[in-house]
């Protein structure tokens, strides 16, 4: 039996929206088994630090290592594992201990993470996302007639999969590879070529059959969706998970509530790419996308928070513009108390990943997922988007991963 506590520390209590006063937190075997005096065992003393739950980021892809997305497809599966790996060590390091990954990530980067040969957070999959013929992950430009051939390719976030027979074929395979939910384009994208932000995608019969099949499984869909139309008639269908939601309304943000569904907005992506976009191509129209989608960010998170539709954390940062990553906190901040963005990143995230009771929390029989902190997130939040400066520990399964307490 391992034994390790972790004294002199302030802990997140967010049913009390308040730091504790310094106590200990005691893990066995790499869970939480009592906040207070040590139980014997190892003793680290975090000299005040805030200790709080590993962070959760429910919309990320790891192998998007380019924001160009054509790169990535056509990497050889074997690059594009290691260079996920490096994604996944990077996040890690960050503080994320958990990630919900949105279309890309198969069943071999879990197993690597759970036999030791990845140093990364825990990875909860869906394996490849849905896209019909023109949509959000079909890449081919207007003039490339050739059938898609490059849906398994581990760099690949989708595949492009059309007709309901086909949706449910695809769908079984996802889950039946390790997919612990099933991902869906159900709107026009900001980086696909063909798509407008205001298109509907695919059909009411071929989202009702991904809703089936997930159902049958007993998991859910999540749906990338922006416009107002496009998440009123996912949350009608029965789509719980919705990615993005930048333009909804407030009469679909309270549907969405009463439908116990969950959004997770990105609105750090918009911002990566509208400071960089044009440094890697994106042309006139894309920046069009972007700017609405960017603009219409703020307005959605009150919009959603007065629904009490919750809010999971995702950032949705591809390629080069991971660095942006730690922006997230300040944007959702400009509207949101550190409170509510904590609870919902641990609450909802947990939910989202189907692991209520193993992550986010600090009671007795969770995962021992912590990071300790310089400062009080609850009175800056901002501070947990700088993890070099201000994470100096992070710990997973009760184990230290990260130690940066000598660089203060």
């Amino acid at each position: 039996m391992t034994t390790i506590t972790y004294s002199n520390a302030r802990l997140l209590d967010l049913d009390a929206g308040a730091l504790t006063a310094r106590t200990s937190l005691t893990l066995v075997n790499g869970r939480i088994a009592a906040q207070g005096a040590p139980e014997g065992g190892e003793i680290v003393d975090l000299d005040g630090l805030t200790l709080m739950p590993g962070l959760i980021d429910c919309h990320f892809h790891v192998v998007a290592w380019q924001l160009d997305l054509w790169s990535n497809v056509i990497a050889p599966d074997s690059l594009a594992a290691l260079r996920a790996a490096t994604v996944m060590e990077e996040l890690l390091g960050k503080g994320f201990t958990t990630v919900r990954d949105l279309g890309g990530a198969d069943f071999g980067l879990v197993r690597g993470v759970e036999e030791g040969l990845i140093d990364g957070p825990d990875l909860i999959i869906c394996g490849k996302a849905l896209s019909m013929t023109g949509g959000h992950t079909d890449l081919r430009p207007r003039t490339d007639i050739r059938p898609d051939a490059m849906g398994e390719r581990l760099g690949n976030m989708g595949a492009i999969v059309d007709g309901v027979d086909e949706v449910r074929r695809f769908c079984r395979t996802q889950i039946k590879q390790g997919a612990r939910f099933i991902k869906v384009m159900a709107n026009g994208g900001v980086s696909s070529p063909n798509d407008p932000i205001d298109g509907l995608q695919y059909s009411d019969d071929e989202l009702r059959a991904m809703v089936e099949e997930a159902g049958n499984a007993n998991t859910y869909v999540s749906a990338h969706v922006y416009s107002d139309a496009s998440i009123r008639r996912c949350v009608k269908l029965g789509i719980t998970s919705l990615e993005h939601c930048n333009l909804i309304s407030p009469e679909t943000a309270k549907l969405a509530a009463e439908a116990g569904c969950i959004a997770i907005p990105t609105l750090a992506a918009y911002e990566g790419l509208a400071l960089e976009g044009k440094t890697f191509g994106f042309g006139d129209a894309e920046y069009a996308k972007i700017e609405t989608v960017r603009t219409g960010g703020q307005n959605s998170l009150k919009y959603m928070r007065d629904a009490g539709l919750p809010m999971a954390f995702g950032t949705d940062l591809l390629g080069q513009l991971r660095k942006y990553g730690g922006l997230e906190f300040g944007l959702l901040a400009k509207v949101l108390s550190p409170v509510e963005i904590l609870r919902d990143m641990y609450r909802a995230g947990a939910r989202l990943c189907r692991m209520e009771g193993e992550i986010g929390t600090l009671k007795p029989g969770a995962r021992g997922h912590l990071i300790a902190v310089r400062g009080n997130p609850l009175e800056d939040i901002s501070i947990l988007g700088d993890a070099a400066a201000n994470i100096p520990l992070v710990i997973k399964d009760g184990k230290i991963r990260r130690d940066r307490r000598a660089a203060a």
